[in-house]
């Protein structure tokens, strides 16, 4: 079974002084601004590695919340986020670091609880997709 979701971005501009507006299929972000100052100099707004870091947070935390059922752990709680880091590099810029940091409680074995995490930590799909292959349909014009 194969589902497929989509997010959307529109770009009007140059790198620096253009703007963007990002958008997902469920209508969760609707046109949020995002920008080469939001990503790069703190200002407000969104940017790609937030969104790539509440995706890889919140998809990490359902893998666990499954990992924790599996493990015979009851009445779980989980907080996580996930720090996405950016860096330059030669002449562009790579996604070096996700790290993620969660809190979890619930009623269970400490050892599986921990080890639940370290197989979600890995497992989880958007875990994965960071050394994914790449595709694209491009359309010019």
């Amino acid at each position: 079974m194969a589902i497929t979701r989509t997010g959307s971005a529109k770009w009007q501009g140059g790198i620096k002084d253009g703007k963007g507006e990002v958008s997902t299929e469920s209508g969760a972000l609707s046109a949020q601004p995002y920008g080469f100052s939001m990503r790069f100099e703190g200002d407000k707004g969104t940017n790609p590695e937030e969104l790539i870091g509440a995706a890889h947070a919140a998809c990490f935390s359902m893998a666990l919340s499954g990992q924790l059922e599996k493990a015979g752990v009851r009445n779980a709680s989980i907080e996580s986020s996930s720090a996405v880091t950016i860096e330059k590099e030669g002449d562009g810029f790579t996604i070096t670091k996700a790290h993620l940091t969660t809190r979890i409680s619930g009623d269970g074995d400490e050892a599986a609880i921990r080890q639940a995490a370290e197989t979600a930590k890995t497992g989880c799909p958007v875990s994965k997709l960071l050394n994914a292959e790449v595709t694209m349909d491009l359309t010019v014009g």
